[in-house]
């Protein structure tokens, strides 16, 4: 089974939304979860991550346009991107925080035009 398997991103213009779905497998089902992206050049950046309770915290550049939930009966974190930016442009990644470096999934592209 694969630990982690992310989907719903795609090409949308500046201001639009996207939603991305992380399937997860069982061993994350206690774990602070995450969402991740990497920019073209640059380094793999923690954008937002959730508790099991609920309890949620962003970076301020997505702060007001993101929303990270999970349905732990179904292992799946969600990522509801709104007002996108071309500066969102990224693969994104689920995980846990702290990361499992041997669980990475292939990511999902998210592509903002201007």
């Amino acid at each position: 089974q694969v630990p982690l398997v992310e989907s719903g991103g795609g090409l949308v213009q500046a201001g639009g939304s996207l939603r991305l779905s992380c399937l997860a497998s069982g061993i994350f089902r206690f774990d602070v979860m995450g969402w991740y992206r990497q920019a073209p050049g640059k380094q793999r950046e923690l954008v937002a991550r959730i508790t099991t309770g609920g309890t949620t915290d962003y970076v301020d550049s997505v702060l007001g346009r993101f929303t990270i939930s999970r349905d732990n009966a179904k292992n799946t974190v969600y990522l509801q991107m709104n007002i996108l930016k071309p500066e969102d442009t990224a693969v994104y990644y689920c995980n846990s925080i702290p990361r499992r470096n041997d669980a990475w999934g292939q990511g999902t592209q998210v592509t903002v035009s201007s």
